[in-house]
């Protein structure tokens, strides 16, 4: 909540972009996954300027595929940052814009299910929104879609991941493996943990 000694700060504009003065922003590194800026900004209700360093990311998604008997399907991806094979939900990025419409982040979903994990919507399948979050907000911009996708079935050509993913395996589990899996710490992903909980809050799960 905000107290009233902020200059100038109200409720009212505080997350509204346009009241956050950027009057420099530097581009330090990009390539077709990042940008790395070196910007001064100034925060809504302040006059001094904070200097800091952002990494630009594209729009992503993460989704969460049930079969038709409840189960979630996991993929087994190795993430070289932290040197870890890690149990995820499916996830990739939005390449066509930075700013998706909801039918991009849809296609998206879609694709990255049957790229990662080899799985399809049923023909009565459907696919539910459950907002957006921030993996990072320390340090990026990073802003993740989350999504279940229900019911779903293995298509006929099985999971077909970019050469620059290490995809070992996807696996169905139960709910409660799945829940036993994140209570002792053998899922580590910040997606997967952020959507559990999303669908948790919902009912989604119980």
């Amino acid at each position: 909540m905000l107290q009233p000694s902020w200059k100038h700060g109200t409720q009212g504009f505080v997350n509204e972009e346009e009241a956050w003065v950027v009057s420099r922003s530097e581009v330090l590194f990009h390539n077709l996954h990042v940008e790395v800026r070196d910007e001064t900004v100034v925060i809504p209700g302040e006059n001094q300027p904070r200097r800091w360093t952002v990494v630009g990311r594209k729009k992503a998604i993460v989704v969460a595929p049930v079969t038709l008997e409840g189960r979630f399907v996991l993929i087994h991806q190795a993430r070289i940052p932290v040197r870890r094979w890690l149990w995820e939900f499916p996830a990739g990025q939005v390449d066509e814009t930075k700013n998706p419409e909801p039918e991009q982040l849809r296609q998206t979903v879609l694709r990255e299910l049957a790229e990662e994990a080899g799985y399809e919507l049923t023909a009565d399948g459907s696919l539910t929104y459950l907002g957006h979050y921030f993996p990072s907000q320390g340090f990026t911009d990073e802003e993740n879609h989350l999504f279940v996708a229900r019911p779903v079935h293995a298509n006929h050509l099985g999971s077909q991941p970019e050469q620059a993913e290490a995809i070992s395996e996807h696996r169905e589990f139960s709910l409660d493996e799945l829940r036993s899996m994140i209570a002792n710490s053998e899922i580590q992903d910040a997606n997967t943990l952020a959507l559990f909980a999303r669908m948790a809050a919902r009912g989604i799960v119980r």
